[in-house]
């Protein structure tokens, strides 16, 4: 077992009596951003006074491996947030990362979605992210569960203590979200044990795909403090039937408006033309990742074929029953998987819905 698995060992309690400490009007500011993997790092600057907004955090610089050398970005604040472990004054800051040159890296899908999220604005664009995660225990092996796999543990929002496994993990996130100021929305047990799902929005434009990246880092935090790993994968056992997806909920005013519907149904039809295109990007693979989680079974669509219906969740796009009997609303594209990059997700979205894309990316 590796020196990682001893730190939810070490005394809290001691702890707490360092984060008391008076420290005057300093402030610590964790910058946080994507990698070249894909993967979240973040490292913290001491700042003079507290910063009312990302204007008074200055851009920082990180390093990237690339092709086995190590090359110098540029962190640039997009997003400030209060910080759960360290407590006010105290701030998370998201970061684009950019080159030498002050253009995005392979990896900063941001920098992109913002310019067309700008110009849909029109459009006032709303969207909400079910982010599902499978939680494992430092040893690899999924948390709480018995070392045979049964079926009779296999269950869907229950409540039996035999089926809740992490239960703590999926509270203490929430908490710190709001706490943080992230668009938290409600949180839920899946279909599997210590299968677990939050959800982020509704927000306008780009901001989702900044409050659902620091959602993930909170969580990701706090299952260290725990002494467990929340995974993201789509398929994380090979074998088992455990998928996990990130459902993308999408409005416009005119969908959200009296006669919505048919503007639902026209950006479900808009989609359809599209299928593969979006598959591309609903995984930061290609669509490897999301092949093994797509496959007409347990709640999810067929990777090869586009579908969409009414209260119906084998879909690849589906319209909430509310939604059809209220005449307005919004539409759930069930295809992005669980490791998607929002800002893919969004951008094709409004590529296709709002732009009327039609070709190849």
């Amino acid at each position: 077992m590796s020196v990682l698995s001893e730190s939810p060992c070490l005394n809290k309690a001691a702890r707490q009596h360092y984060l008391s400490l008076a420290k005057g009007a300093v402030c610590l500011v964790t910058y946080i951003w994507i990698d070249i993997t894909g993967d979240l790092q973040c490292k913290t600057k001491t700042l003079d006074t507290e910063p009312t907004g990302v204007k008074d955090i200055p851009e920082w610089d990180a390093c990237w491996l690339r092709d086995e050398r190590v090359i110098e970005v540029l962190l640039v604040p997009v997003r400030m947030f209060r910080d759960p472990f360290n407590l006010d004054p105290n701030k998370l800051v998201l970061c684009e990362v950019l080159d030498s040159n002050r253009m995005p890296m392979e990896t900063n899908q941001r920098s992109q979605g913002a310019k067309v999220m700008e110009e849909v604005r029109e459009f006032h664009p709303w969207f909400g992210l079910e982010q599902e995660y499978r939680l494992f225990g430092l040893d690899g092996q999924r948390f709480g569960w018995p070392p045979q796999e049964s079926s009779a543990t296999e269950g869907y929002c229950s409540e039996p203590t035999n089926r809740m496994y992490g239960r703590d993990i999926c509270t203490c996130h929430c908490n710190a979200c709001l706490y943080a100021g992230v668009k938290i929305s409600g949180t839920n047990p899946e279909r599997k044990p210590s299968q677990w799902e939050f959800q982020v929005g509704p927000c306008e434009g780009i901001e989702i795909g900044d409050h659902l990246w620091v959602a993930r880092y909170i969580l990701q935090r706090v299952c260290e403090d725990f002494g467990v790993v929340a995974s993201l994968a789509p398929k994380p056992i090979a074998a088992a039937h455990d998928t996990s997806g990130c459902h993308a909920n999408f409005s416009t005013e005119e969908m959200r408006s009296e006669g919505g519907l048919q503007h639902i149904e026209e950006a479900i039809r808009r989609l359809s033309k599209r299928h593969s295109q979006h598959l591309r990007v609903y995984d930061p693979h290609g669509g490897k990742d999301n092949i093994s989680r797509l496959t007409s079974q347990r709640c999810t669509s067929s990777f090869y074929d586009f579908s969409a219906a009414t209260a119906q969740r084998n879909v690849s796009v589906r319209i909430p029953g509310h939604v059809s009997r209220k005449g307005r609303g919004y539409l759930e594209d069930r295809r992005p998987a669980a490791n998607c990059d929002p800002y893919a997700v969004i951008r094709a979205l409004a590529d296709t819905c709002l732009l009327g894309i039609t070709g190849e990316d």
